[in-house]
């Protein structure tokens, strides 16, 4: 197939068959995770040096399960590779869907491009674990992981939080309460079509859906899901680009897809970190639909777009 956009709707047409249909017929949470857990593999997972699963306390103690990757090492690039940066990943999937396998291919590109460790966090999930606890298991990895660099081969000083969509959303919440509670210095965070708010009336969200992944239908599911009280709408922590004050927070990479509901959520947040002052890199695709991270094997643009975005998480905990 030759035409880019045929080529993209081909993949988002794909990815919503082997998708629930949220706003539609799959409303039962366990089919929806069955459905999601029987998506083939995207193909061979990219080769890493090593990868650990660890189960560490959760904030309620229970047990919360981790996976640590490390990156194939390559001294040529960054010198020696004794001591890297280290990266808590929180997956996508509206915090009612997805975990540790599902973003694990996701996760192996981006270690290898960063040349960083990175800690994947199976946090707890909705309707079953509603708003806040998704944000609290968050808050404890990103400790754990802060106290324990050092035994990963990591280096506390580049501690970095990273996302997509609801991960996303969990990554600029971690970094907004590390800069307000005392928490573990972040170096760097990679928000990837995060979600930042709870209106679902901007302009993205009334696009034509032909060529969209997520619709509105399918946000209005997961946020009735993670939240108990809609009141919590209004809840920074819930939706960061509510937050009054912006400043002192870690440089950020945002990216945003040209067909996605979040889209314009995603820029006015990227617009608000640099009127407050931070370092902020914003970089919308176009042509691309939401999950294209997660569809990089099949899908050049897509390819393309996972490249830049890890280029620039390795340019920020590398300094290069």
């Amino acid at each position: 197939m030759d035409d880019p956009e045929e080529l993209q709707r081909a993949v988002v047409q794909a990815m919503r068959e082997a998708w629930p249909d949220l706003g539609g017929a799959v409303a039962d949470v366990s089919e929806a995770r069955r459905m999601v857990g029987a998506i083939p593999e995207l193909g061979p997972a990219p080769e890493v040096d090593r990868v650990e699963d660890r189960v560490i306390d959760g904030a309620a103690g229970d047990p919360m399960p981790i996976r640590i990757t490390w990156p194939v090492t390559d001294h040529a690039r960054t010198g020696p590779a004794s001591v890297r940066p280290v990266v808590v990943y929180l997956h996508g999937g509206g915090w009612v869907l997805g975990g540790l396998d599902t973003h694990d291919h996701l996760v192996r590109e981006l270690t290898n491009a960063a040349d960083a460790v990175v800690v994947s966090v199976d946090y707890r999930l909705a309707p079953e674990h509603p708003f806040p606890a998704a944000v609290e298991d968050a808050w404890v990895a990103v400790h754990y992981v802060a106290e324990h660099a050092a035994e990963l081969g990591g280096d506390p000083g580049r501690l970095a939080v990273a996302g997509d969509s609801a991960g996303g959303n969990l990554a600029a919440v971690t970094a907004l309460r590390c800069r307000d509670e005392a928490g573990p210095p972040l170096a760097f965070q990679l928000l990837i079509c995060p979600v930042t708010d709870s209106d679902l009336d901007r302009a993205s969200y009334h696009q034509p859906e032909e060529l969209q992944f997520l619709t509105r239908a399918h946000m209005e599911w997961y946020w009735e899901h993670y939240l108990a009280d809609p009141d919590h709408r209004q809840d920074p922590l819930c939706a960061p680009l509510r937050a009054g004050d912006l400043s002192r927070l870690p440089p950020a990479y945002v990216a945003t897809a040209e067909h996605d509901p979040l889209r314009d959520e995603g820029l006015a947040y990227a617009e608000r970190l640099a009127e407050a002052g931070c370092a902020v890199e914003h970089h919308c695709f176009e042509g691309l639909a939401h999950g294209f991270s997660n569809v990089s094997e099949f899908l050049p643009a897509a390819k393309e777009a996972n490249d830049a975005i890890f280029a620039a998480t390795h340019r920020a905990l590398w300094k290069s």
